[in-house]
């Protein structure tokens, strides 16, 4: 190795060890911090955001709130993040919806998942449902299937926004079982679940989170779980591949994002905090119990994990032939 080379590694390894000091020492947060989340009140992301906020909180000794901003398929939340001061105190929750499947779904967004935003860290996955009414006809997803096919686009199905995992966990359904169902997007899973057990849909793509306690209180009936293993916390409910769908897995996926131009000093800071947090047995064990798994990560970690998630996202959407919106 040259001199010239040592020296500039020298000079890169103090550059790093500078950065990282800094990140440790910086103080965040001071104040309140807000996490803007693109969905409604009593929705999985909000449940469990919610309880990650606490973690937070308990940790630093300061305030994080929830400011539900729904709609436009989680846009409204993420212009409002892209608008924010880049100053770690206006946060939002990037999910599988306005990350990754968003930006291959539609034509024009108001944002652009890579360039308006800089990842923070991942929180948690959880999987969805798929739910019929207690006292539906269908027991199986044999049963749904078929019925399906005997009636071609009579059937309604809904989830929670065009483009979220429980919309692309359906279309994902609709191809390998090869029927054809009406899709209705909803502003959240609350409303979706209302109409369903009022005999308005035929069936849902849910987060477990809010469908199982409904399985719990007999509203719902649970025909299968999108993960391509069972729950620990529902044993008796059967995959989708199980059910005649060899290879079907989705669900969904979350952590926090911050505005472009964040500095990088503050982004880690903020990524070790909520890496903590995720660490937490309690927070893991709350978590476990709303069906959802923490998924504890490095700020490097969730950026390659949106990229993953983009690319085959794009690809599914292209081979399904879903119409672009």
């Amino acid at each position: 190795m040259t001199l010239k080379v040592r020296i500039l590694f020298g000079f890169l390894n103090l550059a790093l060890g500078i950065s990282c000091s800094y990140a440790a020492d910086l103080a965040w947060p001071t104040k309140t911090v807000t996490i803007v989340l693109p969905s409604t009140p009593g929705a999985a992301s909000d449940v469990l955001t919610r309880a990650v906020a606490a973690e937070l909180a308990k940790i630093t000794g300061q305030s994080f709130i929830i400011d539900n901003k729904p709609g436009a398929a989680g846009a409204i939340a993420l212009s409002n993040l892209k608008q924010s001061a880049p100053d770690g105190y206006t946060l939002s929750y990037g999910n599988i919806n306005n990350l990754a499947v968003n930006p291959a779904l539609f034509k024009q967004l108001a944002y652009d998942a890579n360039r308006d935003f800089v990842p923070i860290g991942p929180m948690f996955t959880v999987p969805n449902l798929l739910v019929v009414r207690a006292d539906s006809p269908y027991k199986t997803v044999a049963d749904l299937i078929a019925a399906a096919k005997k009636a071609p686009g009579e059937m309604t199905w809904a989830a929670s926004n065009l483009g979220s995992s429980g919309h692309m966990g359906g279309e994902l359904f609709k191809k390998l079982s090869n029927i054809e169902t009406q899709f209705i997007p909803y502003k959240g899973d609350p409303q979706t679940l209302t109409d369903l057990v009022g005999g308005r849909l035929t069936y849902t793509f849910t987060n477990a989170t809010v469908a199982y306690p409904m399985v719990e209180g007999g509203k719902l009936r649970a025909l299968a779980i999108t993960t391509s293993q069972r729950a620990a916390m529902a044993p008796s409910i059967p995959t989708l591949a199980e059910s005649g769908l060899p290879g079907y897995e989705s669900g969904a996926w979350g952590g926090l994002i911050a505005p472009a131009g964040t500095p990088k000093a503050l982004v880690m800071k903020m990524s070790e905090v909520l890496n903590t947090a995720m660490r937490s047995p309690a927070l893991q064990a709350t978590l476990e119990q709303s069906f959802a798994t923490a998924t504890p990560g490095t700020q490097q970690e969730f950026s390659s994990y949106i990229g993953e998630e983009q690319r085959k996202w794009a690809q599914i959407i292209d081979s399904s032939g879903l119409e672009k919106q």
